[in-house]
């Protein structure tokens, strides 16, 4: 006889019931981060859209990219659409990320998920075009991060492609997420180095004047990997996860909700609203 068969009924964990609350758990932390990613997406409006209200290319280098460079009419006009896109990218992310709007809208869904998965495919190549181009802070393997990062947005948004030519949504889906996440990878970033500085009250694990170092390096891939790993862990359990699986899964999601919000106060804190 096996453990779980001595145990009663009613004091076993319920699979069903944990499953909800997993559901629970991730809906928060999206609804945390999406929150987040309109601030920032009104941030790059502000900041790069000065230009057409009068203010001049100048405008643009309020933020530490140094974006606008005199004389360098093709990496202005490549930084240029990447902020525009970046803001595409968010507003599209957070239409089809709405359950209602999929459901009740679907003509409207299929349109903007084609616009979002093109949009994040030149988003992608301007990100790598620019870092080509000009280069970027940090180091070759901080560059590399950046860059792996945009070879992911490619691939998952391909496939999230494919699978809907093909109908099979829920593999579809799936890689849709993907493709928010890595989307969001540059989001990450900000937020992950926030959340680090907040916590540790110093540049712990790197240099701020060259802003090199170990963290950093390891920042510059876990902005698109780690998220990419909760997620799956996440729909593992949801498919095939017990009760205590699942119910680890909401708890580990909450924690991160709470993280992912303390990054987004101190990003807007100390990062955005002082350059607004």
């Amino acid at each position: 006889m096996s453990l779980a068969a001595t145990i009663p009924e009613t004091a076993r964990p319920d699979p069903t019931t944990a499953k909800r609350w997993l559901g629970r758990a991730g809906m928060a932390w999206l609804l945390v981060a999406l929150a987040g990613q309109m601030i920032f997406a009104l941030y790059v409006a502000v900041i790069y859209g000065g230009v057409l209200t009068g203010g001049g290319y100048e405008s643009w280098n309020r933020s530490p990219a140094q974006a606008y460079r005199p004389g360098d009419g093709f990496g202005n006009l490549i930084f240029g659409l990447h902020a525009i896109f970046s803001i595409v990218i968010i507003a599209g992310g957070v239409a089809q990320l709405i359950p209602t709007l999929r459901q009740r809208m679907p003509a409207f869904h299929r349109w903007t998920g084609r616009t979002y998965m093109v949009s994040a495919a030149i988003l992608s190549l301007g990100g790598i075009a620019l870092i080509a181009w000009r280069g970027t802070v940090g180091n070759g393997i901080m560059h590399a991060g950046t860059i792996s990062n945009g070879i992911a947005i490619l691939i998952c948004a391909g496939m999230a492609w494919m699978l809907a030519r093909r109908r099979q949504f829920d593999a579809h889906r799936r890689w849709a997420l993907r493709l928010f996440l890595c989307v969001s990878g540059v989001w990450f970033f900000r937020v992950g180095l926030m959340a680090w500085l907040l916590t540790f009250r110093a540049p712990v694990g790197f240099d701020p004047k060259s802003f090199t170092g170990p963290f950093l390096e390891f920042l510059s891939f876990a902005q698109y990997l780690l998220p990419l790993a909760v997620l799956q862990l996440y729909l593992h359990a949801m498919d095939r996860g017990g009760a205590v699986l699942r119910w680890g899964m909401a708890g580990l999601l909450t924690v991160l909700a709470l993280i992912t919000a303390f990054g987004i106060f101190g990003a807007t804190m100390g990062m955005w609203l002082p350059r607004l």
